[in-house]
């Protein structure tokens, strides 16, 4: 198992960096709170350092407003309840209603369940009526996403995703949460006709059709069967029901894992093992022809399996790469036995407030190191000492072969930076390009310098070197 687990780590321990986290997230919501635009639509991704918007769905909406929540609720700082408070009312309407989407869990319980949830906690003072709002508002979103529904052989179904009825995402393991509380409410789908639609029957047979074709046992489905490997999206034929192939839309391919999809399944199992938890203890109001118990073991032995693997295909530290798939993940020689390489060979960064040491990683001119110290970054190739750069930022797209050296440069600031290649002699470096400017080098005892002028933007680097090197001449 390569997640070295530190069996001293107690929860004291953490406070500090706890209360760390939550100074430098109260900051971030401030300036989103104050910067964003809401004609944009929601912060989805960052472009070039801050915040930008996709037009596919608002799914981040309301971890948006959410989070003041959740900074109000651990801090009790009031600016951030008022924060989340009025800009759920005033916005996030919508997504109660919205049919098109299988992001009612992400949305709605973040806002709309945590205002709700406060109230019966008794740290937010409110009256009846707001509180009515909230489950009134909860009851929708659990009714609206249910009604999401595509049928399957035998009787089963799921809830699909955006791309269509023929779609079945393990993100919306996330969003069974909407038909949990809304069932908790005494709330019902009603379809045509009039028929009342059990919300809890729906999350059960959703659950029961994401842990039969979304997530693997080691079974022999395919040439890929490993256990707990999770499909992001599982594809049906909408005419008779069939179960189709797997596909990903965000992972790398149908057969290898979008660990951020294995996340949504770890939690999303264990979140509704819980919630069947309280139903088993409570006796649910509406009762359900399947039996619970034998859900729950389907439940947990999906939970099971996919945190399972989750700690079989990490990284020591526990962190893991971002799909078990990933192009150029053999380059990481032995990578699950080491720490989490924020260094890849494509990216770095540069940061001389947290010194790190990196490596080794195989590059085509050899096993790679970074280390950091006094302010310069330092690259050695076979333990010998090849660039080292004072500028400060993210390097991007680095690549190092025998014949040259590549990267895309952050911003220089106005002081200018200093860029070295040592073991290299003037005249071996053909070409130094920076921009679409040519520099020429300056000879020094150890190698070359290139003095990196102040530049607003980032900019393409690139050095070629004859592949046979003169010696170098010292003194």
């Amino acid at each position: 198992m390569p997640v070295r687990i530190d069996k001293q780590l107690v929860a004291p321990k953490l406070v500090s960096r706890i209360e760390r986290l939550f100074e430098l997230s109260a900051a971030k919501i401030l300036s989103i709170e104050k910067s964003w635009e809401q004609k944009n639509g929601s912060p989805v991704c960052t472009v070039k350092g801050k915040y930008g918007s996709r037009a596919w769905t608002e799914w981040t909406q309301g971890f948006q407003f959410g989070s003041a929540l959740l900074q109000f609720d651990a801090t009790g700082e009031q600016r951030f309840l008022e924060i989340g408070r009025r800009n759920t009312i005033d916005r996030m309407s919508p997504h109660l209603s919205h049919t098109g989407v299988h992001d009612h869990g992400f949305n709605n319980i973040s806002t709309y369940g945590n205002l709700w949830r406060l109230m019966r906690e008794g740290k937010l003072r409110g009256n009846e009526q707001e509180n009515n709002f909230y489950e009134l508002a909860l009851k929708i979103s659990g009714a609206v996403q249910a009604a999401r529904w595509t049928k399957t052989g035998e009787g089963q179904g799921y809830i699909y995703s955006f791309n269509g009825p023929h779609s079945l995402f393990i993100d919306t393991m996330r969003s069974l949460r909407s038909l949990a509380l809304a069932h908790r409410l005494g709330h019902v789908l009603v379809g045509e006709q009039d028929a009342r639609i059990s919300l809890l029957e729906r999350l059960l047979i959703h659950g029961h059709t994401t842990a039969r074709f979304s997530i693997y046992y080691g079974e022999n489905r395919d040439a890929y069967d490993v256990p707990g490997r999770t499909a992001h999206e599982s594809i049906f034929n909408t005419n008779n029901g069939t179960y189709r192939c797997p596909n990903s839309q965000q992972g790398y391919s149908p057969f290898s894992t979008w660990m951020r999809g294995l996340a949504w399944a770890i939690l999303g199992f264990a979140e509704q093992l819980e919630y069947l938890g309280v139903l088993r203890a409570s006796r649910p109001r509406s009762s359900s022809p399947r039996n619970l118990s034998q859900t729950q073991a389907t439940f947990l032995r999906a939970a099971m399996a996919t945190a399972d693997f989750y700690l079989k295909n990490a990284c020591a530290d526990g962190i893991p790469v971002w799909d078990t798939g990933a192009p150029n993940l053999h380059r990481l020689i032995d990578y699950q036995n080491k720490p989490a390489d924020p260094w890849n060979g494509w990216e770095l960064a540069h940061d001389p407030a947290q010194p790190v040491k990196l490596g080794p990683v195989a590059t085509p001119a050899g096993m790679a190191t970074i280390e950091t110290a006094r302010g310069w970054l330092t690259l050695a190739v076979d333990g010998r000492p090849r660039l080292r750069t004072d500028l400060v930022g993210r390097l991007r797209h680095l690549h190092l072969a025998a014949d040259r050296i590549a990267m895309v440069m952050p911003p220089v600031p106005d002081g200018g930076a200093t860029l070295e290649l040592q073991g290299v002699a003037g005249r071996d470096v053909l070409l130094c390009l920076v921009g679409n400017r040519v520099h020429e080098p300056l000879a020094t005892g150890e190698g070359v310098r290139v003095t990196l002028p102040a530049a607003a933007e980032p900019a393409n680097l690139v050095l070629v070197l004859r592949t046979a090197p003169s010696r170098l001449r010292r003194g």
